[in-house]
């Protein structure tokens, strides 16, 4: 497994070049088979993934524990894992569904205690604010979170879905390492541009979660009725009836593309991100061994200019049908 730098200068590490997201280990992506999963993360281990993501929202904390019940069964425990995870979504007591965003100071020092806690560890290696809430003033945030690295309870810090101008006000307070941001040959907008000139100015990782387009850009996916009602992709806009023959018709093109390159869908739409810059880190989510296989073997993709080009050619700018996430959601991004 190739190393990426997170961060820069002191705020500086190593991780590996892919990540694994975790979150559909407990939620969200159908049915969860425990051992499976379990099996997932111990070969991620051995192909030397470092990288792991959940967040405190996952399962309402069930994610944490699913990897500090992982952990346990380590002979070296947290060597060679390099822990991420998040705060600020908060679940409604009645629904059951996140709520607010909780971003506030006093809240900061609450939600990393339960995580350490729940993740069974006496620090997490990169924290981030999840989402922001706009009323809180992110210097009071981040100043809060500044706080738990002089405690060592944390040693790096992130932020999640926000604005260029917010990651700018953040790092004048304290060096944030990483922004975790969807990033993906079906999501370019977010990153490309301001944001990603941002990052590179001041230093700071570009985290890019759901790079394979929540699965539809691995070309495993032919329909929707292959989601589960368990699946919340079937309340996702690009999985809508109106939409997803669209969207499949430009992973038809991707999945021809790589079979040009003696590669999947799934390494293609990652050997496209990591071509993208040494600051750029996919965390593609799996809960199956073969699927962490096949996402590993991508940082040995190394594609030409041109090949990359021919792939962002197959998805061109605003092809995409629907909006990345439903509308209630949408309106927490981007503060």
């Amino acid at each position: 497994m190739r190393l990426r730098q997170l961060g820069a200068g002191d705020a500086a590490c190593d991780v590996s070049a892919i990540g694994l997201g975790c979150m559909g280990m407990s939620i969200a992506y159908g049915p969860v088979d425990a051992a499976e999963a379990r099996r997932t993360l111990d070969r991620a281990a051995e192909l030397g993934v470092t990288l792991l993501d959940t967040a405190d929202a996952y399962g309402r904390g069930a994610n944490e524990e699913f990897i500090a019940d992982w952990l346990r069964t380590r002979r070296s425990n947290t060597d060679g894992v390099f822990l991420s995870t998040k705060f600020g979504l908060r679940h409604d007591a009645a629904s059951g569904r996140v709520g607010d965003v909780d971003t506030s100071p006093e809240y900061v020092p609450v939600a990393c205690d339960a995580s350490l806690r729940r993740l069974g560890v006496d620090h997490i290696d990169l924290y981030y604010a999840h989402r922001r809430n706009p009323e809180t003033p992110i210097e009071d945030t981040v100043g809060a979170m500044a706080e738990l690295v002089a405690a060592g309870k944390v040693r790096h810090l992130g932020l999640s879905e926000v604005s260029a101008a917010t990651l700018r006000a953040a790092h004048a307070v304290h060096p944030i390492s990483a922004v975790q941001l969807e990033y993906s040959l079906f999501t370019r907008d977010v990153v490309e541009g301001e944001m990603l000139a941002t990052c590179r100015e001041l230093g700071i990782t570009v985290v890019a979660y759901s790079p394979l387009g929540r699965g539809m850009l691995a070309g495993a996916l032919t329909s929707r009725e292959e989601l589960t009602e368990e699946d919340n992709r079937r309340r996702w806009p690009r999985f809508s009836e109106q939409n997803i023959g669209r969207n499949l018709a430009l992973v038809r093109e991707v999945r021809r593309l790589a079979a040009e390159f003696g590669c999947t869908p799934a390494q293609a739409a990652l050997g496209w991100l990591l071509a993208q810059g040494q600051d750029i880190v996919p965390i593609p989510g799996t809960k199956r061994t073969r699927y962490v296989e096949e996402n590993a073997a991508a940082v040995e993709l190394d594609l030409t200019a041109e090949q990359a080009g021919r792939l962002r050619a197959a998805v061109p700018d605003a092809s995409v049908a629907g909006e990345r996430y439903p509308v209630q959601a949408l309106a927490r991004l981007g503060h």
